[in-house]
């Protein structure tokens, strides 16, 4: 018999959703995915709905937490914005009770995966946590005390758009030279697909077909791993951003142990050797103070739902 209460976790992305029950001990018994109509805001609700509902066929599921991409308020109950889907302003929390009729609480996606990480996963053995996830765009959640930081609005960690450079890159958020505009997946496939163009990464097109537009995060990983120097030059470059950001990130909140997630972690030493040597390199106090390990994340794809659950079960 499974011991605790189950509870289902929701991870929302923008182009796919999870599902699954997680029971006390961070294990998920099962898993669901679907597409996410990201531009339908009704059609996501259903989505969503459509997962619990067939999830609790099977299991006894005494609450839901979702992961959401984007602002979660204070209460834990209305997307105020979410980038890559249709939420503006929305109460997600009393649009899905009213459809599952079972306790719903809502946090933002990066939040719930550093929960994760922080009660089952990389963390599990630490109070403070910074947990840094590298995918698409750079995303995080914070853990300190044994408390998950959201800040006063519920804003808080959103640390790919701590500014790195003065009048920089343009980043998704509306601003220049966020950091997850250098130290992201798409940043790393930008600056691969530019050097592939301008003829100094023969061996990465190659291997891509001799087409730009195929080369992708996974590519590169795969021709780094393959000893291309290009490929393992590109995700050095990327772990230097994400070092020096990460020392600066520090400064302010000392934690025990940073946690390296997201699809890019998938390079493991490629990434995280260079991410280690940046923060190390730039760290305040260096050579006088403890320096933070810098872990692989270990939860993986399911660290926003189980940490999700969890959090609903709380």
């Amino acid at each position: 018999m499974t011991p605790g209460p189950l509870a289902c976790g929701i991870d929302v992305g923008g182009t796919k959703i999870a599902g699954g029950v997680v029971d006390a001990h961070g294990r998920v018994l099962e898993e669901l995915r679907v597409e996410s109509p990201a531009d339908d805001v009704e059609a996501i609700e259903d989505a969503i709905a459509g997962l619990v509902t067939d999830l609790a066929a099977r299991h006894d599921i005494a609450c839901v937490g979702v992961g959401a991409a984007g602002y979660v308020d204070s209460h834990r109950a209305r997307v105020l914005f979410a980038p890559n889907l249709a939420w503006r302003d929305l109460d997600l929390k009393a649009e899905l009770e009213a459809r599952v009729h079972l306790p719903v609480v809502v946090e933002n996606d990066a939040n719930a995966a550093a929960w994760g990480e922080f009660a089952f996963g990389a963390g599990k053995d630490v109070d403070d946590l910074l947990l840094v996830t590298v995918g698409t765009g750079v995303g995080g959640g914070i853990v300190l005390d044994g408390r998950l930081h959201r800040g006063a609005f519920g804003i808080a960690a959103e640390i790919g758009h701590l500014r790195v450079v003065r009048d920089g890159i343009p980043c998704g958020c509306g601003n220049l030279g966020c950091l997850e505009a250098y130290g992201s997946g798409t940043a790393l496939v930008r600056e691969a697909r530019a050097a592939a163009q301008g003829g100094s990464a023969r061996d990465l097109l190659d291997r891509a077909g001799g087409d730009v537009a195929a080369i992708t995060g996974p590519l590169i990983t795969e021709a780094a791993r393959a000893g291309d120097g290009f490929a393992i030059e590109q995700l050095t470059a990327l772990g230097t951003w994400l070092g020096e950001g990460i020392a600066s990130l520090a400064a302010v909140l000392d934690p025990a142990m940073v946690a390296i997630g997201g699809g890019v972690s998938e390079a493991g030493d490629l990434l995280l050797d260079p991410i280690r040597t940046a923060f190390g390199r730039q760290l305040t106090g260096r050579g006088h103070r403890p320096v933070a390990e810098v872990r692989q994340a270990e939860l993986g794809t399911t660290a926003g739902l189980i940490g999700a659950a969890d959090l609903a079960r709380a």
